[in-house]
């Protein structure tokens, strides 16, 4: 299928299968999907700075210039990387029985996704989803809370809130778990910082500490925070 792409984002025709009106000249050797699929594989190796179009023609074989008869800029290369590497969301979500159960499951297939790429977090957000798969999980969100008495616009506000916590919650994890300091819990630092938290008046902090609840590694925050903001829907669709 082809079709004027004038006046559209960057990436949007292409990631829904439309392709441009073909020039006269020699027959394509490349596909969009090989580079993109090299985008992808160049993301999961070395993460997302290393997604361009010269890296790509390169490993390809062909020329930077080569490259924009198929992509006509790294941003639209970025949007149909992206999109890919995001894939659908899963099926079990809408089997999960109910709006919350379907939610919880909804935001831990987004956090275990970014936990296989983590890259797809320093990937810009450039606006509300206007791609199939990025559409194909809000889509999966909205039919988990149509269940319930949630107006639309209610429901996208959900689901923001939920897609946000999913994002902020990964890019918390992958900072800690890149992180390659001394953690905060060893005995170095205790002896050093216990007692400076107590003369500075910090005892709540010490406390914690102490008490080896303040540490920097993830445990059940995810679910904690999760049923913190399903708590307060809750309230939202009990009005």
């Amino acid at each position: 299928m082809t079709e004027d792409r004038g006046g559209l984002p960057p990436g949007l025709a292409l990631s829904w299968g439309v392709q441009p009106v073909q020039r006269r000249g020699p027959k394509p050797g490349l596909s969009v999907e090989q580079i993109v699929d090299t985008g992808i594989e160049f993301g999961d190796r070395y993460g997302f700075e290393a997604i361009s179009l010269q890296r790509i023609a390169a490993h390809l074989g062909v020329t930077t210039n080569a490259m924009y008869r198929y992509v006509r800029s790294k941003d639209e290369l970025i949007v149909l990387v992206q999109d890919k590497a995001l894939g659908r969301a899963p099926d079990s979500i809408l089997a999960a029985g109910g709006w919350r159960a379907g939610s919880e499951a909804w935001v831990h297939a987004a956090v275990d996704r970014y936990a296989e790429r983590p890259w797809l977090l320093d990937v810009p957000i450039r606006g509300a989803p206007t791609t199939p798969n990025q559409l194909h999980w809000l889509e999966v969100l909205l039919r988990v809370l149509a269940e319930t008495s949630l107006s639309q616009h209610d429901a996208l506000g959900c689901a923001v809130l939920l897609s946000g916590y999913a994002r902020s919650y990964s890019a918390m994890v992958r900072e800690l778990t890149a992180n390659v300091d001394v953690p905060v819990q060893a005995p170095a630092v205790g002896a050093f910082l216990v007692p400076r938290l107590r003369e500075a008046g910090f005892e709540m902090v010490a406390a914690l500490y102490t008490n080896q609840e303040y540490e920097d590694e993830v445990d059940d925050d995810l679910d904690f925070g999760l049923t913190r903001i399903l708590d307060g829907l809750q309230k939202l669709i009990e009005l």
